[in-house]
């Protein structure tokens, strides 16, 4: 019952993450508004809520003397991989706060990140853009400052939980052992998309042959009637 729960939440964790990262390569792009800053704080802090649990939950289960030795190694799998997530979450959070700095929302006329899109709305940007099109009273001009200011803290607390964590529960990487081996993903997708080739291939070889046998058909009784043809051509003359 414990693996599953910690399975559940690893997954969650690792859903939100990935989120996570796909709207941080957002930032400062064309779709970039206040709406996509909101959820990058919600997404953030609900990952973070998430990898709390897992240390939680993992931390108790590794520190317990009871588990067993199979069990005890399949939590450490998920330890390694409850790691990872937090690393790579980490690492979008300060590359989220650099692009933050480096786009911030309520400037006049501040540079977009080029996505390829082109068209006739550049006059329309411009005029969206515009100082005197602009109201903001002065908590939208500082909620960037106040939000990435929250960031710079929330970093600094996942470096830490990502301390605790080594000095709590020592697992080494090195130490865990895969359940397959490497590129057994990406060999099951290659022999997965072989065979469905040979089962196609099974299925068409019915229909070519029925193919070849009508073009022969065909091709005889055009034969026949050129002969026939040219006996009566040959008669007439």
């Amino acid at each position: 019952m414990v693996k599953e729960e910690c399975k559940a939440l690893l997954d969650a964790l690792s859903r939100v993450t990935a989120c996570y990262r796909h709207l941080v390569l957002t930032i400062g792009g064309t779709s970039d508004s206040q709406n996509l800053r909101e959820e990058l704080k919600k997404t953030r802090q609900k990952a973070q809520e998430l990898a709390v649990a897992n240390r939680n939950k993992l931390t108790a289960v590794l520190r317990d003397k009871a588990v067993s030795k199979e069990d005890k190694a399949e939590f450490e799998r998920l330890w390694v991989i409850f790691s990872t997530c937090l690393e790579i979450l980490e690492t979008d959070m300060r590359r989220a706060l650099e692009l933050g700095h480096d786009f911030p929302l309520h400037v006049p006329k501040r540079p977009l990140v080029q996505t390829g899109m082109s068209g006739g709305t550049s006059g329309v940007a411009a005029r969206a853009m515009s100082v005197q099109n602009m109201k903001y009273d002065e908590a939208d001009r500082n909620i960037d400052v106040v939000d990435l200011k929250d960031l710079e803290k929330e970093i600094h607390q996942v470096g830490e939980m990502m301390y605790e964590m080594e000095m709590k529960v020592n697992v080494p990487q090195w130490t865990v052992e895969a359940k397959q081996n490497p590129g057994a993903e990406l060999n099951s997708a290659i022999s997965m998309g072989t065979s469905s080739i040979g089962m196609l291939d099974e299925e068409r070889k019915p229909f070519c042959h029925g193919s070849k046998a009508l073009a022969g058909v065909i091709f005889t009784a055009v034969l026949l009637v050129a002969v026939i043809l040219a006996v009566c051509v040959a008669k007439l003359s």
